[in-house]
């Protein structure tokens, strides 16, 4: 009994001893980009971004509700979590051992023998810490499916918002192009009368024609574009949309106007993919750890303690204690370039960790510089395309009045009804630019607390 409580003893001190690891001391790298955006613009500390604070319309957040609820591709990202922290779990249990109790009988032509025995089998000692280096690794790749998680439930809220509001810019684009075929179809049908009675030339009456069936065309192409959308938004969402969760054309209230800016530093850094991509780095960095251990000794341990007797009902009686200790130790002597080999493929993936950490936080500040750079000029354009079309609108007036009094040909005319609608083409999709650049700029931002 001693000297089954002296291995147990020299277990647990094994396991005290397995505490030190060789990987190198983790070192965050410097942002590879400068302290302020390259876009004057306004910031405020400590932003804390909510979706629902900036997609205000209830239909939009209880559709980006059901395609949080069932996204295929967020569904895949939580489980990729699961199994991470599976993985990790198994790494983890490696720095403990595995205790096993077994019963054996065994006969033979002159002998019976039995016994009984509980113990370790070549449990590491991992005082060169290989073993709590990919513990480590396996622990940051969890964190990085975690990150990655809200990487793509962030992208996902944005696809949907982007998706359901560039809906509701070609449900007014068709609500105009079908104003438009109706006005077209009503001087048609004018022209056609007049024509009959030889008031209009053949070429006027050939040039009404185009315009009404280029606008026939302009509202088919405009449906089947918001087929297309209704698809898009449905494949997002993952689940059927019912009309109501449907918008009816672009409206203000729909998304608040401004979103609130931190500076580089604090938006960079806070960015999912950013943390999965600093996450990745560490675990790399934990497995030149690993790799230096090899050139170490590796120490195991195997023992047991038990009874052992002839006879099955002698079993634990006193006198059939039995126990074996077996400590091995393998010391690393020529491995034909293995172990270098391994190292400094541990480092090189460090360095590529290292360079894709740097990559992702000059995606970021990319992402978030353009997103500025619209959102810096977009009201703008938004108040010269008003007047744009406000004038348009005044000189299709003008130049109908010119055309009814004869002192215009119908080419002018022509040229100011298409001048209008291009205007308010123009002017639509502004507007749904405005919209969207502010889902761009929460995807750019990429920290919503909401999800934390």
């Amino acid at each position: 009994m001693q000297n089954a409580k002296l291995t147990l003893m020299l277990t647990l001190g094994a396991v005290t001893l397995s505490a030190c690891t060789l990987a190198p001391k983790y070192v965050r790298p410097a942002p590879p980009v400068a302290s302020q955006w390259p876009i004057d613009t306004p910031t405020t500390a400590d932003v804390h971004l909510k979706w629902r604070d900036l997609f205000l319309d209830k239909r939009l957040q209880a559709t980006i509700d059901l395609a949080i609820a069932q996204n295929r591709d967020l569904r895949v990202a939580a489980l990729n979590i699961d199994h991470a922290q599976a993985q990790y779990r198994i790494q983890r249990s490696a720095l403990l051992p595995d205790i096993n109790a077994s019963i054996v009988g065994a006969r033979t032509k002159t002998t019976d023998t039995y016994s009984a025995n509980l113990g370790l089998a070549a449990y590491e000692v991992d005082l060169f810490g290989r073993v709590r280096s990919l513990k480590d690794a396996a622990l940051e790749t969890f964190f990085a499916e975690r990150e990655n998680r809200n990487a793509v439930q962030i992208s996902l809220i944005a696809a949907v918002a982007q998706q359901w509001l560039t809906l509701a810019a070609d449900q007014d684009a068709l609500r105009l192009a079908k104003q438009t075929q109706a006005g077209q179809l009503d001087t048609l049908n004018i022209a056609e009368g007049r024509a009959r009675i030889g008031v209009l030339s053949d070429l006027d009456l050939n040039q009404i024609t185009v315009q009404a069936e280029t606008a026939r065309a302009d509202v088919a192409r405009l449906e089947t574009v918001i087929d297309q959308d209704k698809a898009a938004l449905t494949l997002l969402v993952g689940a059927p949309l019912t009309p109501g969760l449907l918008p009816d054309g672009l409206a203000s209230g729909l998304v608040t106007d401004t979103v609130p800016v931190g500076l580089p530093s604090d938006v960079l850094l806070a960015r999912p993919d950013v943390l999965t991509a600093e996450h990745d780095l560490k675990s790399a960095n934990a497995n030149i750890g690993a790799a230096r251990a090899a050139f170490f000794p590796r120490i195991t341990l195997t023992g047991s303690t038990g009874s052992s007797s002839s006879d099955l009902d002698g079993l634990f009686k006193s006198g059939t204690n039995t126990w074996s200790f077996s400590p091995a130790i393998t010391v690393p002597i020529f491995a034909g370039g293995a172990n270098r080999a391994g190292l400094d493929s541990a480092k090189i993936n460090r360095d590529i960790a290292v360079a894709q950490y740097e990559k992702a936080i000059q995606s970021a500040f990319s992402d978030v510089s353009n997103a500025l750079a619209v959102r810096s000029r977009i009201d703008e354009r938004l108040s010269a395309q008003t007047a744009a079309t406000n004038a348009a609108s005044r000189s299709l007036t003008l130049s109908q009045a010119r055309y009814d009094n004869g002192s215009d040909s119908y080419l002018v005319l022509l040229d100011a009804q298409r001048t209008l609608y291009s205007a308010q083409q123009t002017l639509i999709s502004l507007q749904a630019l405005r919209a969207t650049n502010l889902v761009a700029l929460y995807r750019a931002l990429g920290d919503d607390t909401s999800l934390n």
